[in-house]
């Protein structure tokens, strides 16, 4: 979701900042669309961002790990700014008035509810910006269709996604 994210909004030629935990995942990220990256490990990589974005703030943020970031990522928002929860592994506890402040959004997402009309409005974009070239899904780890579970296992225990994981 992190890379096609970055690829699409860089294609709707849109401000791009990217996160991730490694030097190799910052590096993937920049190589994707990114314009700048950040190592969310280090402890001061909200302060680089506020520095970067002028102390402006972000005005779009996918959330993958919101049970984590949430409350943070409400610190970053610009005026009128969203956060979109995409991923939550739990409960978090936030002020509202981290929203009213800046007059912000969280906004769920979940395709679960998109009508039949919508899916294939997305499939449709996803397909075009693969045929234009913009959009490049990265492959990362395969695995035999027999070996299901230890994909799951791998997934969950690894230390972030580097591409999309395969089953063949």
């Amino acid at each position: 979701v992190g890379i096609a994210t970055c690829q699409i909004a860089r294609a709707c030629g849109l401000k791009v900042l990217g996160t991730a935990g490694t030097e190799e995942g910052m590096n993937i990220v920049l190589r994707n669309g990114a314009h700048q990256a950040f190592n969310h490990r280090e402890a001061n990589y909200i302060d680089k961002i506020k520095e970067y974005t002028g102390m402006e703030g972000v005005d779009i943020i996918i959330e993958m790990l919101s049970n984590i970031n949430l409350a943070t990522d409400l610190q970053l928002l610009s005026y009128a700014g969203r956060v979109m929860v995409v991923g939550c592994r739990g409960p978090i506890e936030i002020n509202p008035r981290d929203t009213m402040s800046k007059e912000s959004s969280i906004i769920g997402v979940s395709l679960f509810l998109a009508t039949e009309e919508e899916r294939h409005e997305c499939a449709t974009a996803l397909l075009d910006g693969i045929e234009a070239g913009w959009l490049k899904p990265i492959v990362g780890s395969e695995y035999p269709l027999e070996k299901v579970v230890k994909a799951h296992e791998d997934i969950i225990h690894s230390s972030g996604a580097q591409g999309k994981m395969v089953l063949l």
